[in-house]
């Protein structure tokens, strides 16, 4: 049996990329960059799809470049663009496994957003991993919030049709994209077994990245000792931690490939009450939205 993945499923904007770094650069695990492959159940869909932009791409192209010809140059691109198209008719499980086995005996730390926003997809990669382990990220809904504005004025959040219908115009609210991600990873957990997943919160891995590290660590039957946790805090030794060639050059968030060292910060405790500051009425959070966030852990 190949080594089992592990998936981290989040929100967009809930640090999943510098966790997922730091996760990465575990001397026993495989960090990709966002692969995207179980999106669709054949590989050749997942590139000529329309659920699927070239740059959803990146990462799985950049990763077969450096599995397959040990560096990633606008020649190896070439070379993995390639032997996507022999693979064409195979299901995306097939050349997941072919994957995880030239990486073996380590196990992929599989990060793609948009496995969380759909519960068919999850239910694939149960499906071609039973034995994956899933680790839960979650973050401040109102934080959250900010970070989903702050890019593009919004964009992220209206192009998934996270809008308020309520008022004339519609208005953009990611208030309503994090409740839809969560009520779908928790909808799909609940069908995991509870040793195969782990709920944390992205706050705690930045403010105390020691003892939620070793946890996690503890959980997926990894070694943990102080050189471990000193590789741990250097993401920037990825060989993905930097934009790659031209034809692939993203895979990941572009700000992390920008400056991907981890910083030592405290998050400051965000609150449910009070208005939202990308709503302009003076709205703050739905009822269900913050009985969600209490049951995560929030206040």
């Amino acid at each position: 049996m190949v080594p089992q993945p592990v998936f981290v499923l989040a929100s967009a904007r809930s640090f999943t990329t510098i966790v997922s770094g730091l996760l990465g650069q575990h001397p026993q695990v495989y960090g990709a960059p966002e692969l995207n492959l179980l999106m669709t159940p054949t590989l050749g869909q997942l590139v000529r799809g329309t659920k699927v932009v070239e740059f959803q791409l990146h990462g799985l192209i950049r990763t077969i470049a450096q599995l397959y010809t040990g560096e990633q140059t606008m020649a190896s691109v070439d070379t993995a663009r390639r032997w996507i198209q022999k693979r064409y008719t195979w299901t995306s499980e097939a050349v997941y496994h072919e994957l995880a086995a030239k990486v073996a005996p380590l196990r992929i730390i599989d990060k793609s957003p948009k496995y969380a926003t759909s519960l068919q997809v999850l239910k694939r990669t149960r499906q071609a991993f039973p034995n994956a382990h899933y680790l839960y990220l979650v973050r401040h809904p109102r934080t959250q919030g900010l970070s989903m504005m702050k890019l593009a004025h919004g964009a992220l959040a209206g192009i998934n049709r996270s809008l308020d219908y309520s008022t004339d115009p519609p208005t953009v609210d990611p208030q309503l994209l994090w409740y839809k991600t969560q009520r779908t990873v928790l909808d799909f957990l609940s069908t995991v077994p509870a040793h195969q997943q782990m709920r944390v919160r992205g706050e705690d891995i930045l403010n105390q990245p020691e003892d939620s590290l070793s946890k996690v660590c503890e959980w997926l039957g990894l070694q943990w000792d102080s050189s471990v946790f000193e590789a741990m805090l250097r993401p920037e030794d990825s060989v993905y931690a930097r934009f790659g060639p031209y034809g692939a050059h993203l895979g990941n968030d572009p700000n992390f490939l920008r400056s991907p060292a981890f910083r030592y910060q405290q998050i400051p405790a965000a609150k449910l009450a009070g208005p939202l500051p990308w709503r302009k009425d003076g709205m703050g959070f739905l009822v269900e939205i913050m009985e969600l966030a209490r049951e995560l852990g929030y206040e």
